[in-house]
Formats: structure tokens, sequence, C-alpha cells
């Protein structure tokens, strides 16, 4: 069954976007995000699965390097040793150790590999979320919480792949991965950044910036 609400925005604009392999895909006409229909989407057991698949190791030079594309412009614009949290660490933490490195203090969380209720219990200087927000059932609820946990004043940085205006979905890698059930597009987080009063820029390809106002 479809959404009757975007589960980014909370839209009731909505439109089918495409079918690919059996698989439906919904649109919001305000935000622009597409999403796969719920009763599509994998079991809670068979996503754990398949995150168990994922190689995050800390140590790795070309994960640590895929990681700065978001640390890098992060980390320009935090001050000195500030606190904050990766949410959805994963099972190797490796962006928390790029941000300890620099000097900062990182807490982590993550469902199925750090699920530390107490760490959702109080406020960040900077909250990151890298390739977690397309695995987002309720997108909604989880940028309110980021809303929440984040300082006046505070960053949330964001990593995930954006879906271009010209890529054939049906044949767009991010799409085949079974456990992204949500793309963003810009616009999507522009529509957010609105909604909370928050600021948002975009310093490399698939990556935004938003600033909590103080």
């Amino acid at each position: 069954m479809a959404r009757a609400v975007c589960p980014v925005c909370e839209g009731i604009s909505i439109r089918p976007f495409t079918t690919v392999e059996g698989r439906f895909y919904d649109a919001c006409n305000h935000c622009e995000a597409v999403w796969l229909e719920p009763s599509q989407h994998l079991s809670p057991a068979e996503e754990v699965a398949h995150y168990q698949l994922h190689e995050n190791d800390v140590a790795d030079v070309g994960y640590r390097q895929f990681l700065s594309k978001l640390a890098g412009p992060l980390l320009s614009k935090l001050m000195p040793a500030q606190h904050g949290l990766d949410y959805g660490c994963g099972p190797g933490p490796a962006l928390a150790a790029l941000l300890e490195e620099a000097g900062h203090h990182v807490t982590v969380y993550d469902p199925v590999f750090a699920c530390n209720a107490t760490a959702l219990q109080r406020q960040y200087d900077f909250i990151t979320c890298t390739e977690v927000a397309e695995h987002f059932h309720d997108a909604a609820s989880e940028f309110a919480r980021f809303d929440t946990l984040l300082k006046p004043g505070g960053w949330l940085g964001v990593m995930t792949g954006m879906l271009p205006d010209d890529v054939d979905f049906s044949v767009w890698h991010y799409r085949r991965d079974p456990t992204h059930v949500v793309f963003y597009r810009p616009q999507t987080f522009e529509c957010l950044a609105k909604r909370y009063a928050w600021v948002c820029e975009f310093p490399v390809k698939d990556v935004v910036l938003i600033k909590k106002p103080a």
C-alpha cells in the first residue's frame, strides 16, 4: 500500500514515480523525495543480515578518504574540541575516529551496532549521518530528532547518494541496494531547511551541511 504522506516532509501531494523489477516507487511533489513503498521493505532480520555484510574498517585508507568528503567540510565549520554524535555509525565508526583525531569528542549511536539509548538523551554541537539517511523508514521523525539533538548553532552533516535529475533510476547503483528505501534531492534538504528554519549548503556532491540557528 502506498503512503498517504511523504516520509520525508510529510507532504500530501504524492505521485507514482516508477516501477522497477516489481518494486514500486513514489515521489513527493513538494520536496521531490522518492521512496520505495513500505510493503516492499525488507524485514528487520533481513536488513540486519545485509548490514552485517558491510566492511567498514576504521583503518581502511580508502574508506577514510571516502568519509573525508563530509569530514573535511564539516571540520572547517567547527570550533575546537566540540562534542558530536555519529548517528548510524555502523560496525566500524571510522568517521568518529577521523573527527576525534581532529580534536573533537564523538559519541556513536547505531540501532544495530551501537544501540546506546543514553546517546540520544543529550544535545550535541554537531551530528554526522553518513550513508544512513537512505535507510530511514520514517525520515520525517529522524530529522525531527536531529533538530532536537542539535544545540542551537549546531551543525548536521549528511552524506547520501542524491538522486540526479538525469539518471536512469532503473539502473542507478544506489537504488540497487535493497536496504535503500528513500532517496533525496538537494531540494529535499532545502525543503527540510525551511521547515526547521535551518540553513543548508552543499559543499561537495552528495553532502549537505545544515546549521541550526543559534
